[in-house]
Order: C-alpha cells, then sequence, then structure tokens
C-alpha cells in the first residue's frame, strides 16, 4: 500500500479537529506560530483602519481586490488537500520513482518535472504542504537520500510558480495589474519559467543529486502502488484537469474554476469517504493572513516604504530597470517575505511600465530562496520536514540558495526580455 500523507489542516502542523471536552484553552495551545502571526496581521490592519491610520477607502478597495484571490485560496488548497488524500499525488510519486529504472540521473529529471508541473498547476503551497510528505516518504520507502527529494520540492516550489495566475498569489495580483488572462501570462513567462527551472536543475545536480552528495549508485525501484480507493483517485484527478483545462483554454475566473473543481472533489469524498471532510481541511490561517497582509502592507505604504521603493525600484522599463527591479524584489522578499514584498513594490512600479512589474514579479518567485521566511511555502516545507525528521543544514540551505537566487533571478529577467 501507498503511505498516506499526515492528515491535518493544510500548513498548520495541526492533526485533526478539537478533541473531545477540549475547551478553548487547549485550541488555543494548538495555534501555530504562523497562526499567531497571521491573526496579529489581520488585528494590526483592522486597527490601521479603525484609528484612521489607513483611510477607510483605500482600505475597502483592497478588500474588493482580495475577495477573489481569498475564495480561490480557499477552494483550491481544500481541492488539493482532498486531492492528496486519494493518493493522486503518493500514486503519481511511486510512478515516477519506478519509471527512474533505479537510475539517479532519470529519478532526478522526473522528480523535477513532477515537483514543476504541481506547482505550476496547483500552486507553490500545495506542493510545499503535501508534495513534501510524499517525497520524503518515498525517499525512506526506496531508500534514497531524502534531502536531494526535499531541495527539490522546496526550490521549485518557488522558482517554478511563474508560469500561471494559479501558480502563486503574486500572480495572480501581477495578471490583474496588467490586464492578462491565464493564457495571456503563460505566452509570456513561459520562456523565464523555463530559464528559472533549468538554473534551479543545474544548481539541484550539482549542490544535491550528483554521485558525490547523494551517496549512491542507484537505488531499488518500489513495488506497484495500490490505491484504497481507485474511484475516488480518478475522480479527483479528473477535477484537477479539468480545473487546469478551465482557465487555460475556457479562461474562467479563477475562483469559480477552483470552487467548481473543489465542490466535484467534496461532493465524492461526501459519497464515498464522508469521515474525511472535516472543518480543519480548510486553510484558516491563509483566509486570515492574506486580507491581514495586504491592510498592513497599505498602511506601511502610506507612512514612509512608499517613497524608499521609489527610490530602490526607479521608474526604468527597460533591461537594466528589469534587472534592478528583480534585485529588489528578491532582496526585500528574503529580509521580509515575498508577498509583502510584492505587494509594497506594485505599489511604487509605474502603471505602463509591465515589464518592469513583470521582473518584480520574477525576484518575489525566484528569489526567495536564502532565508527559511522569505516565502510561505518554505516555512510550510520547514515544517513537514521536521514533522518527518529531515534535517537540513541552515549554512547549506542558505548558500546554495543564495547562489540560485542570484542566477535562476537573472536568468528569468534575460529570458523576460527577450520575449518583451
Amino acid at each position: 500500500m501507498v503511505r498516506e500523507v499526515p492528515e491535518g489542516r493544510p500548513g498548520s502542523g495541526d492533526t485533526g479537529d478539537e478533541g473531545p471536552g477540549e475547551g478553548p484553552r487547549g485550541w488555543v495551545r494548538r495555534l501555530h506560530p504562523l497562526d499567531w502571526l497571521a491573526g496579529g496581521l489581520l488585528a494590526l490592519g483592522l486597527l490601521a483602519v479603525v484609528t484612521g491610520l489607513l483611510p477607510e477607502d483605500p482600505a475597502a478597495a483592497e478588500m474588493r481586490r482580495v475577495g477573489p484571490l481569498v475564495v480561490f485560496l480557499g477552494t483550491v488548497i481544500v481541492m488539493a488537500e482532498l486531492t492528496g488524500r486519494a493518493q493522486v499525488f503518493d500514486i503519481v510519486a511511486a510512478w515516477v520513482a519506478r519509471a527512474g529504472r533505479g537510475r539517479y540521473p532519470l529519478l532526478f529529471g522526473l522528480c523535477v518535472t513532477f515537483a514543476s508541473l504541481t506547482t505550476i498547476t496547483l500552486n507553490l503551497d500545495t506542493t510545499a504542504v503535501l508534495l513534501t510528505p510524499v517525497m520524503l516518504a518515498l525517499a525512506t520507502r526506496v531508500g534514497i537520500a531524502a534531502v536531494p527529494l526535499a531541495m527539490t520540492t522546496v526550490w521549485l516550489a518557488n522558482t517554478a510558480s511563474l508560469l500561471l495566475p494559479v501558480s502563486n498569489l503574486t500572480n495572480l495580483l501581477a495578471a490583474e495589474r496588467v490586464a492578462l488572462s491565464p493564457s495571456g501570462l503563460a505566452a509570456v513567462m513561459w520562456l523565464p519559467q523555463l530559464a528559472a527551472i533549468a538554473m534551479t536543475s543545474l544548481w539541484l545536480w550539482v549542490f544535491y543529486w550528483r554521485r558525490g552528495r547523494r551517496g549512491a549508485d542507484r537505488y531499488t525501484p518500489p513495488g506497484a502502488p495500490v490505491p484504497r480507493d481507485p474511484v475516488l483517485l480518478r475522480i479527483c484527478a479528473v477535477a484537477c484537469g479539468g480545473f487546469l483545462l478551465a482557465i487555460l483554454l475556457a479562461d474562467v475566473p479563477l475562483w469559480a474554476a477552483s470552487l467548481t473543481a473543489m465542490v466535484v472533489v467534496v461532493v465524492a469524498f461526501a459519497v464515498r469517504r464522508r469521515e474525511e471532510l472535516r472543518l480543519s481541511l480548510v486553510p484558516w490561517r491563509l483566509l486570515v493572513l492574506v486580507p491581514g497582509m495586504f491592510l498592513v502592507v497599505q498602511t506601511v505604504d502610506a507612512h514612509g516604504l512608499h517613497g524608499l521603493l521609489e527610490s530602490a525600484l526607479g521608474s526604468d522599463n527597460g533591461f537594466l530597470g528589469m534587472l534592478r527591479s528583480a534585485a529588489v524584489g528578491a532582496g526585500l522578499s528574503n529580509v521580509l517575505n515575498n508577498l509583502p514584498a510584492y505587494l509594497a513594490g506594485e505599489a511604487v512600479v509605474p502603471v505602463g511600465n509591465h515589464e518592469q512589474l513583470l521582473a518584480l514579479l520574477i525576484g518575489v518567485n525566484v528569489g526567495p530562496l536564502v532565508t527559511p521566511w522569505a516565502s510561505l511555502a518554505t516555512l510550510l516545507w520547514f515544517e513537514r520536514c521536521r514533522f518527518h525528521g529531515t534535517r537540513i543544514a541552515l549554512g547549506r540551505f542558505v548558500g546554495t540558495g543564495l547562489v540560485l537566487s542570484v542566477t535562476g533571478t537573472a536568468a528569468a529577467v534575460c529570458a523576460l526580455a527577450l520575449v518583451s
């Protein structure tokens, strides 16, 4: 049988709902530090509105903007979590290991492809939350080193998130700003995305996958996986495929496509495995974090950050201006976090400077690889690795991440300049 992904609220570290007789104090004790961060940001944002630091009109405009994004995030992560419980990711991961036929170079290429496609089609948080434990469990089952698989997951969760609006929340914001449909964004970002993945693959092999690092010549492929519920597996796989086709070919609004796909998956679980449907499936942390972050960044932007970033980013829409914007986005992401870095930078970039804005997008997507807090996906990945017992030396993580951050961002910006 395929090993199950540990159940719990996506990205929270929880293992289920409140136990029998557990009161509010027990629930509070189970809150993760990231939950406190999300709640604190929302409280600060609301306080800024109440005290007048953030005027009501800009605050209302931000909430109108964030509404569809919150619906999308909530529904796509519930869909992805249930898809993982239906063993879709487990089956594919086992197939990848079997297709590698015991040869590490072939396994490497397949793992890069698998992680990239998961990030592109289901977003980077899905890769961090669901694919990480599957890949680590696969490493244990077939007796291969866990660190190369873990680093493949976290790096590609970030660097493979350029192509579609669904891949990253920052893409949603950028696509809205430059009025690009999902297919339109893909038409512009396909070459930067290929460049970022190629650079990621190069450094993954050099730093983690080559013979001297992984410590083995061959591995033993696993046996054929046996799904627990083949019908549920097929329904969830079709729902994910339909979701992708809807946003690429029909240009359906993301929130509508993800909501529809989630309903299909939820109904399937209600019929076949009703006990799996719990409120803990809902990504409450993200639903609180996103509006809070929007309000806080809008407030800080109105009280000094705007001027500083205006000087740092400039208004050059040419190649040098694109490199500058990407570098500032990557640097600010590693100091703060990529989402507030993008929000603050977007407010500064002139409306007509589409290339400069997309370069900023590259910086905040490909660049946040140096510090553990640079992206939410990386934080979630660290949490999953710790749960599995896989340890990554911080010095090695920072050093290798810096190399990829610089070279990957530069390569992707050069590719953007070619297609712009």
